[in-house]
């Protein structure tokens, strides 16, 4: 998978620009990252409660930390000869 998606969530979640979001949550191929901004999504415009809110967007944080963590040790693997 493209780091370029987690990248572009991590900004778009930091400068709170959810149009553009909302864009890469529709053409992203990684299912659970698409799910994850539509649960943050969600929750920030429809939720009241805003632990509720606090979660989902932790959620969707945690996701993209591991995610661009999972992408570079697959990009740095070891070669053994």
């Amino acid at each position: 998978m493209e780091t370029a998606d987690y990248d572009k969530a991590l900004y778009y979640t930091h400068r709170s620009q959810w149009d553009n979001l909302l864009i890469l949550m529709v053409r992203t191929h990684d299912d659970l990252l698409s799910k994850r901004i539509e649960q943050f999504l969600h929750a920030y415009n429809f939720d009241h409660d805003h632990m509720q809110i606090e979660q989902s967007l932790y959620s969707l944080l945690r996701y993209l930390d591991h995610a661009i963590e999972t992408s570079h040790e697959k990009e740095i693997e070891p070669v053994y000869t």
